[in-house]
């Protein structure tokens, strides 16, 4: 038994369901990730984390949305879980939608994630957790063409049309609260989003993903395709936006109120990140906290640096 539910028991050899369980999160590894991830995110770290608005949270359960950016190694994600975990400790976890292909490769990646707390994308699953475990549920809408918009794009919502997480909603009585981050999609520089390549490929048969982004991050330079990247210092900012509650009477088997609540949902995460968006650090800036970092690591590296 942990504080996140009982752990099914288990034939000697079984695997267990990795990404459908949401009594795997381990709240071992998440501290264990914390402190890993301190000298990252903590001021004056390479990914320094500002996160604005947690006094606009409603009680939980509540189905939170973000804008997805950075790529496959998704920096936004590790930066907001280490956030929120710093703010909320245990009393308050957060499940996450991760996409099939985490879980479907199999291994260390679906394993940890699924530890936490990430686990399938599927209607079924999000009803489950809002609406049985009673617990808060972190989507990102856009998915793959969010989080591989073009560089031009890093400021806008990409949502590409998706409306399932205003259905599930609905069908879920939660109101729906917008997590709008900028930072990470300038850790790389996004190209395109290869979608068109990607439909001719056939690749959303096969993986159920839409990209073949093309972009330059490191450590390959030019690359085209969905590698993780070794991502470029940024500060992090995020903002939490006013909850969307779900309008009264509304039918989540009803078209036209999932479109409107869809809507409104959009609308405030955008406004939440026009507002990051017009306070971004420019270019000189950016490159300072570039050169301010790696003069940290060089003395790190070779100690003799700190008296020069």
């Amino acid at each position: 038994m942990s504080i996140f539910g009982q752990v099914p028991e288990r034939r000697e050899g079984e695997q267990p369901p990795w990404g459908e369980d949401p009594s795997l999160i381990d709240p071992a590894i998440i501290e264990q990730a914390m402190r890993w991830l301190g000298p990252l995110f903590e001021p004056g770290g390479p990914y320094e984390v500002d996160f604005q608005g947690w006094e606009r949270l409603p009680p939980s359960p509540a189905l939170f949305i973000a804008n997805h950016s950075g790529g496959t190694t998704v920096p936004d994600s590790f930066g907001l879980g280490y956030a929120w975990t710093l703010r909320h400790g245990h009393s308050r976890p957060i499940h996450a939608l991760g996409h099939d292909m985490i879980f479907r490769i199999g291994g260390p990646i679906g394993r940890t994630m699924a530890r936490f707390g990430a686990l399938r994308a599927n209607p079924d699953m999000g009803r489950k957790i809002l609406a049985e475990h009673r617990r808060d549920l972190l989507v990102y809408p856009g998915g793959d063409r969010d989080t591989w918009r073009t560089f031009e794009q890093r400021h806008r919502v990409t949502f590409a049309g998706r409306t399932g997480y205003a259905r599930l909603a609905l069908s879920a009585g939660v109101p729906i609260v917008p997590i709008a981050h900028c930072g990470s999609h300038q850790t790389l520089v996004v190209l395109s989003s290869g979608a068109k390549v990607a439909r001719a490929l056939g690749i959303r048969r096969a993986f159920r993903a839409e990209v073949m982004p093309i972009h330059l991050s490191l450590p390959f330079g030019l690359t085209v395709g969905p590698w993780p990247h070794l991502p470029l210092p940024v500060r992090f900012r995020y903002r939490v936006g006013r909850p969307v509650l779900p309008p009264e009477g509304a039918d989540a088997n009803d078209p036209a109120a999932v479109a409107a609540f869809d809507a409104a949902a959009r609308a405030s995460l955008q406004a939440e990140l026009d507002t990051l968006a017009a306070t971004a650090p420019g270019p000189a800036e950016q490159w300072e906290h570039i050169r301010a970092t790696m003069e940290r690591l060089a003395a790190v590296v070779d100690p003799r640096r700190r008296t020069r």
